[in-house]
C-alpha cells in the first residue's frame, strides 16, 4: 500500500477529529522517523513531548519485552511486584510523597479535580459543592467535559454543554489577576508553567513562585499541570524547578513511558492526596504491571543520560539559532530547552503552510494556535542533527 491508500482507509473509517499532515509514518528511532514510502524526517513534535527519550529506545523496548511475556494487568484489585518501585522513583525525582497512577494526561487532570475538591470540602471546610478552582486563560489541560469547562478555546466548548460549572478564569501570567481572584470557596489554581498548546506561552519571570506565595496566604492549593513540559523538556526534570517551587499537586504523562504506553499519574503531598479512601477514584489499567515497569524504565532513561541538561544545552543553542534566521514572516520565537514556538506575523497566512512545506523538506512539526510552529524534538537530539534542520527551517521561513 502507498501512502495515499493509507490515507483514504483512515478517512473513510475514522472519526474526522483531527487535522494531520499527511505523512504516513511506519517506523522511527531516535530523533528519526520514516515512511511507508522510505523516505526519513526529523521528528521535531516527538508526539506532543511523549517521546522525550526518542521513539523506540533501546532499553524500554527491552524492559517491555521481558515484562509483557511475565504479567501485563491484574487490576487494582490486587497487588503486583512493579508498582511500588515506579511510586519510589516518581515520588523521589518530584519531591512529592505520594502518586496515584492513571493512563491519559486527560485522566491525571480529572484525578488532580476530584482531590482538590474534596480537600476543600474535608480539610478547607468550604460548604458542599460551593468550591472553586482558578485557572488561566488559553489554557489546555485536556478534552473530557470538565476539563473543556474551563478552556477558554471556543471549539473545545462547542456544542458539549451543559458544561462542569466550579471554575475562575484569569489571565495567565498576571499575577494581580491572581490575587484578585481568590475568594473564601476558593480551593486551588491549577496552572501549566509553560503553556505548550498554547503557543509556548512563557509567563514573566518568578510567577510561579509568586503564585505560590499566594497561594500559601491564602490556604489555597498550587496544582502544577506539567504533563508537556515535565520530565525533562524544558530543560529540568520539571518546570517549576526553574523557580524552586513546591506544589501541593503535580500532573505528569506523556514521556513518563517513552513513548510506549499511555501512563500517567497524579502527584501530590500526603494532606491533599489523603482524601482519597478505597472506593473513591481509580482505574483498571492505571498502575497495571506492564505500565509501572515502563514508567520506571522512563524515568530511568531520563535520569541516567541526563536528559534535561541535554534539553536545557540543545535548546539554548537551537533557540539561538532559530532567533537569527532572517525571515520577514516571523514575530517572535521563544521557549525553554527544548520547547520553542516560532510565533508568525498573522500576515505571514498562518502556521500551517510552513508546516506542510517543512514536511516536504524533511522536517515534522506542528502548528498551534494557528500562527506558531512548535519546535519540540526528542531530548536525544544531537548538534548534528539540529544543524541538518537549520537550513532547511531557514529555507522554509525566507522563501515561502
Amino acid at each position: 500500500m502507498k501512502a495515499q491508500d493509507y490515507i483514504e482507509l483512515e478517512n473513510r473509517f475514522g472519526a474526522n477529529n483531527y487535522h494531520p499532515l499527511d505523512v504516513v509514518l511506519t517506523r522511527g528511532e531516535g530523533v528519526w522517523v520514516w515512511d511507508v514510502e522510505g523516505r526519513k524526517y526529523l521528528d521535531c513534535l516527538s508526539a506532543y513531548s511523549a517521546v522525550n527519550q526518542g521513539h523506540c529506545h533501546p532499553r524500554i523496548a527491552e524492559v517491555i519485552a521481558g515484562q509483557v511475556q511475565r504479567l501485563t494487568l491484574t487490576s487494582r484489585a490486587f497487588r503486583n511486584d512493579q508498582l511500588g518501585r515506579f511510586y519510589e522513583k516518581l515520588a523521589g525525582l518530584s519531591g512529592l510523597p505520594k502518586v496515584l497512577p492513571m493512563n491519559s494526561g486527560a485522566e491525571a487532570v480529572e484525578t488532580a479535580l476530584k482531590a482538590i475538591r474534596k480537600w476543600a470540602y474535608t480539610v478547607k471546610g468550604i460548604p458542599a459543592d460551593q468550591a472553586e478552582i482558578i485557572v488561566c486563560a488559553n489554557n489546555f489541560h485536556g478534552r473530557t467535559i470538565t476539563i473543556i469547562s474551563f478552556s477558554t478555546e471556543d471549539q473545545y466548548r462547542k456544542g458539549f454543554g451543559p458544561l462542569t460549572p466550579g471554575f475562575k478564569i484569569i489571565p495567565f501570567g498576571d499575577i494581580d489577576a491572581l490575587k484578585r481572584a481568590v475568594q473564601p470557596n476558593t480551593a486551588a489554581f491549577l496552572v501549566e508553567p509553560i503553556q505548550g498548546e498554547g503557543g509556548i506561552i512563557i509567563p514573566p519571570e518568578g510567577y510561579l513562585k509568586e503564585a505560590e506565595k499566594v497561594c500559601r496566604e491564602n490556604h489555597i492549593l498550587l496544582v502544577v499541570d506539567e504533563i508537556q513540559t515535565g520530565l525533562g523538556r524544558t530543560g529540568k526534570m520539571f518546570a517549576h524547578h526553574y523557580e524552586d517551587v513546591h506544589p501541593d499537586g503535580l500532573i505528569v504523562g506523556k514521556a513518563l513511558s517513552g513513548g510506549f504506553y499511555p501512563v500517567s499519574a497524579f502527584l501530590a503531598t500526603e494532606e491533599l492526596m489523603g482524601v482519597f479512601k478505597p472506593g473513591d477514584h481509580g482505574s483498571t489499567f492505571g498502575g497495571n504491571p506492564l505500565a509501572a515497569a515502563i514508567g520506571r524504565a522512563a524515568l530511568d532513561v531520563l535520569v541516567e543520560e541526563d536528559l534535561p541538561s541535554r534539553a536545557a544545552e540543545m535548546g539554548a543553542y537551537f533557540l539561538n539559532r532559530l532567533r537569527n534566521i532572517p525571515s520577514s514572516h516571523v514575530k517572535e520565537v521563544r521557549g525553554k530547552g527544548l520547547l520553542i514556538g516560532v510565533e508568525l506575523k498573522k500576515e505571514a497566512g498562518g502556521a500551517r503552510r510552513f508546516c506542510e512545506a517543512l514536511a516536504a523538506e524533511g522536517v515534522l512539526s506542528k502548528e498551534t494556535h494557528e500562527h506558531v510552529i512548535r519546535f519540540a524534538p526528542p531530548l536525544v537530539i544531537t548538534r548534528e542533527e539540529i544543524d541538518w534542520a537549520l537550513p532547511r527551517i531557514e529555507k522554509v521561513l525566507t522563501t515561502l
